[in-house]
């Protein structure tokens, strides 16, 4: 239901390979490729995060970077402008789920 929704971002929980039956389950059900490719799984940054706590900063992280247009990719060296042009984002702001 959730990939059929105006939404900016919709992840799932789950190792890669509970990922990948998940996508054969959703397509035996009739969800199509288009909406598919909208889901991100396994969801969260590579912090190496072990802790519930971690995992929720990098799903959460992952969120913002969406969000706002960031790449993920540390600060330290990047030629990257710091503070992404919000206005972009703006339009999705309301409809992060």
């Amino acid at each position: 239901r959730a990939l059929r929704l105006p939404v900016a971002y919709v992840g799932a929980m789950g190792s890669a390979r509970t990922h990948r039956d998940r996508l054969r389950r959703l397509r035996e059900a009739g969800v199509g490729e288009p909406e598919l490719a909208l889901l991100r799984s396994p969801i969260g940054l590579d912090l190496g995060a072990r802790t519930p706590e971690e995992t929720a900063l990098s799903i959460a992280g992952e969120i913002v970077a969406n969000r706002r247009g960031g790449s993920g990719t540390p600060l330290t060296g990047a030629r990257t402008p710091i503070h992404h042009d919000t206005r972009a984002a703006s339009d999705r702001i309301g409809s992060v789920a």
